[in-house]
């Protein structure tokens, strides 16, 4: 009996959907989504063909960023249901063979949380510590604001502690304290806790945030890379299988730090942002180039450690790694209106509208982000091409109620719309438009085509699995590269242009090759007397191809 050593790196091969319970569907009729309708909806996540869950926060929260200021890490916010709720729906999720990660965000919390109450009452507290405040304003650098525009200083005065407390992000979201071991000891009761309630591990928020100490000379021994190995190691003796993924936004040189350099053994999985933000630029300038080199500047990273892909997240479309000409010419190909764009290097922008509806480009670009080494992750609605609305304020631009049906409220909810958590899209993209009802009877809809995709990607563990190489091509809008895993080889060819391109693979790329499985065409290529195969793509098409080997079985 052959043993799967593969079995406990499940998310090798997964396909992760990120969804917010308030936002994804209403169970109870008062406007807000909560566990009951996301319970009620599981079948729907089941038939797409995703295999994890992430959700977003649904701790209690004063719900000043949209959940991400916590006052309560083992409770679930009483508009989303209760904790009994929760279990249903783990329970649910289990029983449809999907597997459920959630947010940990422990690099701040609200200033309504308990300890934050408690440590600004008094020097003496035993909370004190557990923030970092200083009796001055410190200096900062220029560039330490993480949301220009919506704060000027990291630093906010607290009246009543008569003293300065650290926020890198919002004021409202004071920053804990790491090198305090008393607060590395309720991030692993966190952590503790919701391994117990059956998930699967964790995305980490903020990563590069919650491990940095803002006066090392105060905890001089204090190892954030050794803090990381032993969180992993605690989460592993508590779920054997458990995983987590790091939002690291870091430069590809600072990367392979958060996976635990060559041993591996921090982070599991990290955010692709820098190939993300490179596939924009291709795109724009209808050139792979910026692509493979983004590709060529990711650092080799251990074998049980994998990339999170991804075109579209919860927050705003971040274009930082970019050059300021670079980012501009994003910015003039997808949200050219100021509107659009967000902190100076965002835009708040869905997937489809961008692309302005276009099939081609869309269905192109989610089979990129699918046959990119790594594990591809979907933002809730992009499978359906939702939009955004405009009107919110921020990143809640993004964060609209998921569209179900036809209707003026799109079935988010059975109360009228006035009452909605928040209005839904309107005209292009919005419900009218765009919804599950009518794309699940379509064949030929992008629903319909990212579950067939999306089964097809699961089917396809070179992807996930194997070592990679870029496969040159003389046409410049062709990126095309192999992935080699277990003696299979899988070569992935897209078209950023929209004109005609072609690829030749000749005989010594293609090996002993009997025929070459077009597996998203699902027909038999066959390769030329001299054993080279020429492959023609039309304006934004795409092509996965497995060699089969001589004597070889087909592989479907």
């Amino acid at each position: 009996m052959r043993i799967d050593f593969t079995a406990d790196l499940w998310w090798k091969n997964a396909v992760f959907y990120c969804l917010d319970v308030e936002t994804f569907m209403d169970g109870d009729g008062d406007g807000c989504g909560d566990f009951n309708g996301l319970t009620q909806q599981v079948d729907y996540l089941a038939n797409l063909g995703i295999t994890c869950i992430w959700l977003m926060p649904f701790y209690p929260t004063p719900n000043r960023d949209d959940g991400y200021d916590i006052t309560d890490y083992f409770a679930v916010d009483p508009r989303l249901g209760t904790l009994g709720d929760f279990v249903e729906f783990m329970r649910t999720a289990s029983d449809r063979g999907l597997r459920v990660i959630i947010d940990l965000v422990v690099n701040h919390t609200s200033d309504e949380h308990p300890w934050f109450q408690a440590a600004r009452s008094s020097p003496n507290s035993i909370y004190r510590d557990y923030y970092v405040w200083r009796e001055q304003k410190p200096a900062e650098a220029p560039d330490s604001v993480a949301f220009p525009g919506e704060e000027t200083s990291i630093w906010q005065h607290d009246r009543r502690a008569r003293a300065y407390y650290l926020h890198h992000f919002y004021r409202y979201q004071p920053d804990l304290n790491i090198a305090n071991g008393r607060v590395r000891d309720e991030i692993a009761r966190v952590m503790g806790f919701w391994l117990h309630q059956g998930v699967s591990g964790f995305r980490v928020d903020a990563v590069p945030a919650l491990l940095q100490v803002e006066n090392r000379s105060e905890a001089p021994e204090f190892d954030p890379q050794a803090y990381l190995r032993e969180l992993r190691s605690f989460m592993g003796r508590r779920a054997a299988e458990a995983m987590w993924l790091g939002e690291a936004n870091v430069d590809p040189d600072d990367e392979r730090q958060y996976l635990g350099g060559d041993e591996g053994d921090a982070l599991n999985m990290l955010f692709n942002f820098v190939v993300m933000q490179a596939i924009y630029l291709s795109l724009a300038r209808r050139s792979a180039e910026p692509l493979e080199d983004a590709l060529r500047r990711l650092p080799k990273i251990p074998k049980d450690t994998q990339w999170a892909n991804f075109l579209r997240n919860h927050d705003e479309l971040t274009l930082d790694k970019l050059t300021v000409s670079q980012r501009e010419e994003v910015f003039a190909a997808f949200g050219p209106e100021p509107q659009m764009q967000l902190y100076s290097h965002g835009l708040r922008r869905r997937l489809a509208p961008m692309l302005e509806g276009d099939q081609k480009r869309l269905r192109m670009l989610f089979s990129l982000i699918f046959s990119l080494p790594g594990t591809p992750v979907l933002l809730y609605g992009d499978e359906i091409g939702m939009g955004e609305n405009l009107s919110l304020a921020d990143r809640l631009a993004v964060r609209t109620p998921m569209q179900w049906t036809a209707s003026a409220g799109g079935g988010f909810s059975s109360s009228p719309v006035s009452r909605f958590v928040r209005p839904p899209v309107d005209g292009r993209c919005g419900p009218e438009e765009v919804n599950v009802a009518d794309q699940r009877r379509n064949p030929d809809s992008q629903l319909a085509f990212v579950s067939r995709l999306i089964r097809r990607r699961r089917e396809t563990p070179e992807f996930g699995w194997g070592t990679w190489q870029l496969v040159e091509s003389r046409a410049p809008s062709l990126f095309a590269h192999r992935c080699e895993w277990q003696g299979s080889t899988v070569i992935a060819v897209h078209n950023l242009g929209p004109n005609r391109a072609t690829l030749t693979l000749d005989a010594q790329q293609l090996g002993d090759c009997e025929a070459v499985d077009d597996l998203l065409g699902e027909r038999k290529l066959q390769p030329r007397s001299d054993g080279s195969l020429r492959i023609t793509l039309g304006g934004y098409g795409y092509r996965w191809l497995r060699v089969r080997r001589i004597g070889q079985r087909p592989r479907f």
